[in-house]
């Protein structure tokens, strides 16, 4: 068995999604993260104060997969 995870922006969850379930990929679990590393972050505005969020929200994938696979 092998354990392939892999980390990708929320927004393509479901295309994700769909193409591993068209390849055979009828199982994997999800977790959401945050992270930064490219990517500077960005403002929020609550409550008419402006914040910094440096972490951008991200979702990890993890798939167990044969060794055929």
């Amino acid at each position: 068995m092998n354990l392939i995870a892999v980390i990708i922006r929320p927004h393509i969850l479901e295309e994700v999604r769909g193409a591993l379930h068209s390849i055979g990929v009828n199982g994997l679990t999800m977790t959401e993260v945050k992270g930064f590393e490219r990517q500077q972050g960005h403002t929020e505005l609550y409550r008419g104060t402006e914040y910094r969020i440096n972490f951008v929200p991200k979702i990890k994938l993890e798939i167990a997969a044969d060794d055929s696979w």
